[in-house]
C-alpha cells in the first residue's frame, strides 16, 4: 500500500510541473506578442515613393523635385578660347570747349550767351543774330574778329577795334553787358529770355551805338543766314 501512495504521489508532482510549465509558456508567448506590438508601435512608417501620375494616400506627403533635378550643367570645350573685348575710352568735354570749335554766326552767338551767363534760348539766339547783322552784316559777320563792333577791351573806343580771335570778343561782350549800368534792361533780358521785342527795345535805348538802330527803324527782322568764318578766326 505503500507504494501506491508514493506512486500516486510522483504522478500528482508531475501533473502540478506540467501546469506551471504551461502556465510559463503562455506567459512567455503573451509577453513576445507585447513585444512585437511595442516594435511595431516603435517603428518608422515605410517611405512611400510618390511619382507623377500615382495618387497619394491620406497621411502621404508628395515629394517636390529634389535639388539635384533643379541643377544644370554646362560643359565647355578644352579647346576653347577666351574673347577680348575692346572699349572705347570716354572723357567729358567742357560746354565752353565744344562751343569754342564753332564756325558760323550762330555758333558765336551761342558762345556769347554761354560766356555772359545768359540761357541759350531760341528767343535770345535770334536777337543776337539781328543784333550781330545790324553791326556787320551777316555774311562778314567776323569783320575785326570783333562782330557787335565792342569797344570794350577791343582798343577801340568806337567799337572800330579788334581782337585776337572771336572766343576773347565773345569773352569781352559779356564783359561790357556785365559791366556798363547801361546795359543793365540788356541783362534783364538776356537772363529772362524775355520776348525778342523787349531785349530789343533795351538794345536801342542803350548807349551801345550812338545811332540807336534808329530806335528800331533800322533793324530788320527776316531769318539771318548761317556763315562760316574763316579759318583760324576762332584762335
Amino acid at each position: 500500500m505503500s507504494n501506491f501512495f508514493l506512486r500516486s504521489g510522483s504522478g500528482a508532482g508531475r501533473s502540478r510541473s506540467g501546469r506551471v510549465w504551461a502556465r510559463m509558456l503562455v506567459v512567455a508567448a503573451a509577453a513576445s506578442v507585447v513585444g512585437l506590438a511595442s516594435l511595431t508601435m516603435l517603428a518608422p512608417p515605410p517611405s512611400t515613393a510618390v511619382g507623377p501620375g500615382l495618387a497619394s494616400g491620406a497621411g502621404d506627403v508628395s515629394a517636390g523635385p529634389s535639388l539635384a533635378d533643379e541643377l544644370q550643367s554646362l560643359t565647355v570645350p578644352g579647346t576653347a578660347n577666351g574673347v577680348a573685348v575692346t572699349r572705347d575710352g570716354y572723357g567729358a568735354t567742357s560746354g565752353l570747349e565744344n562751343l569754342s570749335k564753332g564756325s558760323t554766326n550762330r555758333d558765336w552767338a551761342v558762345l556769347v550767351l554761354y560766356m555772359a551767363g545768359f540761357p541759350t534760348s531760341d528767343s535770345n539766339i535770334t536777337v543776337m543774330l539781328r543784333w550781330m547783322r545790324q553791326e556787320n552784316g551777316p555774311d562778314d559777320w567776323w569783320l575785326r574778329n570783333n562782330p557787335l563792333n565792342n569797344g570794350w577791351g577791343s582798343g577801340g573806343g568806337s567799337g572800330l577795334g579788334s581782337y585776337a580771335n572771336l572766343v576773347i570778343a565773345a569773352e569781352n561782350v559779356g564783359n561790357a553787358l556785365h559791366g556798363n549800368p547801361g546795359y543793365a534792361a540788356i541783362v534783364a533780358g538776356f537772363e529772362s529770355s524775355a520776348p525778342t521785342a523787349q531785349i530789343e527795345s533795351a538794345i536801342w535805348a542803350s548807349p551801345w551805338a550812338s545811332s540807336h538802330y534808329g530806335n528800331g527803324s533800322h533793324w530788320a527782322y527776316t531769318p539771318v543766314p548761317e556763315y562760316a568764318s574763316p579759318a583760324g578766326t576762332w584762335g
